[in-house]
């Protein structure tokens, strides 16, 4: 059964405490991933309804620190389903609680695969874009998708049809 990427929906809340910070009194970089790893493959199990693992990690650019006492909101949702794997999209705010002002920290894309009760990949449902933002982020799912391949070796640049649109007219 087809589901929309709504129902993928995760808000994960952590607040960043002494041990999770550097000697900077920021929160440590490998601490957020471990928390956006958590709530992606919560998002991604709530769209397949079995177990997942991760499968893959794109680029985590760290656009601003979290401090110590802010909270940390993230956000993750599926955004396109293949065979047996899953794109979510996270999104990352700090917030600082007393000031009240939120901020964004960063975004990723991280790939699940669903598993069976033996541990092999199970074809998992499609999901439905139903936003403005959800149908572009779909539409580049394609292209995010081959990239991973490519960088993967699971795939062969000149077999990349939707990244070479892109680039060859």
């Amino acid at each position: 059964m087809d589901k929309k990427v709504a129902q993928s929906l995760v808000i994960m809340t952590e607040i960043v405490l002494p041990n999770d910070t550097n000697t900077f009194g920021n929160l440590m970089g490998g601490r957020l991933m471990y928390w956006m790893d958590i709530a992606a493959a919560l998002s991604a199990m709530k769209h397949c309804a079995a177990p997942v693992v991760t499968a893959s990690v794109d680029n985590i650019s760290f656009e601003t620190p979290i401090k110590l006492g802010n909270v940390v909101h993230i956000e993750a949702k599926v955004t396109r389903t293949f065979n047996s794997s899953m794109e979510v999209h996270l999104s990352v705010w700090g917030e600082d609680a007393i000031q009240q002002y939120k901020y964004k920290s960063n975004e990723a894309f991280y790939t699940f695969v669903s598993l069976d009760p033996n541990g092999k990949p199970r074809p998992v449902s499609k999901v439905i874009p139903e936003t403005e933002e959800e149908i572009r982020v779909f539409d580049g799912a394609l292209r995010r998708r081959q990239l991973r391949l490519i960088l993967g070796g699971k795939m062969k640049p000149e077999e990349a049809e939707e990244l070479k649109a892109l680039f060859v007219k």
